[in-house]
């Protein structure tokens, strides 16, 4: 994007007004489609999942793309020319309340950092937009609830990027673990072990790139001099903008373990770890970290690992559910079961059939038609739990404190965690009050 600072305090002013700019967006967004209706999508954020997404999204005949933003103009004007040559010609903008504002948006896709996710979701839906937002959904625990609140409020479809809700060999080994054959299950493991990341080199701050609009991109984040590390791909491993691994593949493998525990928030939550990997290098999170949660009846536990690929069972991620019959072990490839000797038959591996990101985005569309909302497979509130479950996680770590939930007042027993429950916004943006 390119704004003056008139223009930039201006944006920052508005959107200062919390509720009232929430309300300040007209909804424009059809809210009946018929079946042979085009959906016209805008995409916000679409140099990573972003992308991803809308090209999942637009392999669908119903779906139509009409337009585009970005605040890196680079990589805004090269996804226009890719588009162009699809002959698809659509609406370039630098700001996305202009896209939101746009009456010929019906649905928009949120690729941008996770610290964008909540202004952009609940902005959305007050204008009368559908959602599909990628995950973490938010960047702090009370990001998650506005959210949750938007949706509710608006009554719009909102799916979550959690793709792998999507897919059948997930299911499928899910409604095995609900089947009651591996007995009473008394732990969970999930991890993800990242062997292709390594350490991030420490880099001088420089001047912006041509074409990128900083103030624009920081928005609610601390302002800092830019750093080529911080931008693009590797804003996950800062804490202004993201949560590294535990939020960004914890999400995806959280969410299964909770699914297959039929488990909601858990009792207390602790966690080790540090960059003991890289120590020196430019990351903030941590590259190395060990998280247990305490829920009634079994332990949850979380693992990751940056430059190494051995993780347990011999693969570099996954979920185990173990238990006192056999353990089942399920990944992206696919699950079996592995027996305690005499209890049960083993599953040889059952591999992946379908792809995942396809079908979830189909599912988006086929809601955003129908208006079912219970036919989400991810719906705002599944990612608002493992999201929240996941930040308990950072800020167990953050603390170094065995905490303690207080379901009842959504906040931990230990004040020093609680500080951790909001971002402080900048730049005279608000967490949206909903």
């Amino acid at each position: 994007m390119t704004h003056s600072r008139r223009q930039f305090i201006r944006t920052a002013s508005m959107l200062a007004a919390g509720a009232g700019l929430l309300s300040s967006f007209p909804s424009t967004a059809r809210s009946i489609l018929g079946a042979n209706d085009k959906i016209r999508i805008g995409a916000i954020g679409i140099n990573g999942m972003g992308w991803s997404d809308l090209t999942a999204l637009l392999r669908n005949p119903q779906a139509q793309v009409v337009a585009l933003c970005d605040v890196d103009k680079n990589v805004l004007d090269k996804r226009v020319a890719e588009l162009a040559q699809q002959n698809i010609s659509v609406r370039a903008y630098s700001d996305y309340r202009k896209l939101l504002d746009d009456k010929d948006v019906d649905a928009v896709v949120i690729g941008t950092p996770d610290h964008w996710h909540c202004l952009i979701m609940t902005q959305a839906c007050a204008a009368g937009k559908d959602v599909y937002v990628e995950k973490p959904i938010g960047n702090s625990i009370a990001e998650c609830k506005a959210m949750v609140a938007a949706q509710q409020k608006y009554n719009r479809v909102v799916q979550v990027g959690q793709w792998q809700r999507s897919q059948q060999h997930f299911n499928d080994a899910i409604a095995f673990v609900h089947s009651g054959k591996l007995g009473s299950v008394r732990l969970v493991k999930a991890w993800a072990y990242m062997g292709w990341m390594h350490s991030i080199p420490v880099k001088p701050d420089s001047a912006p790139p041509p074409g990128v609009d900083y103030k624009a991109w920081l928005g609610p984040a601390p302002t800092r001099p830019f750093n080529p590390n911080r931008f693009h791909f590797n804003f996950r491993w800062y804490w202004d903008y993201a949560g590294g691994l535990m939020t960004d593949w914890g999400v995806h493998l959280l969410d299964y373990a909770l699914l297959g525990m039929k488990a909601a928030q858990p009792k207390s939550v602790m966690a080790a770890g540090g960059k003991f990997a890289y120590p020196d290098d430019a990351a903030e999170t941590p590259d190395t970290l060990t998280t247990v949660y305490e829920f009634d009846g079994f332990n949850l536990q979380w693992e990751h690992a940056i430059g190494i690929d051995g993780g347990p069972y011999g693969r570099d991620h996954g979920i185990a559910f173990i238990g006192n019959n056999g353990t089942l072990v399920l990944d992206r490839g696919g699950w079996e079961v592995i027996p305690e000797k005499g209890k049960m038959e083993a599953v040889p591996r059952r591999l992946k059939s379908d792809d995942g990101l396809n079908l979830h985005t189909t599912n988006f569309l086929e809601v955003v038609q129908s208006r079912k909302l219970e036919n989400l497979h991810t719906p705002i509130q599944a990612g608002e739990l493992v999201a929240t479950v996941s930040q308990m996680g950072n800020i167990a770590y953050r603390t170094g404190q065995h905490l303690h939930w207080d379901a009842t007042h959504q906040r931990f027993s230990e004040n020093a965690a609680n500080t951790y429950l909001a971002k402080t916004y900048h730049n005279g943006y608000q967490l949206p009050k909903v």
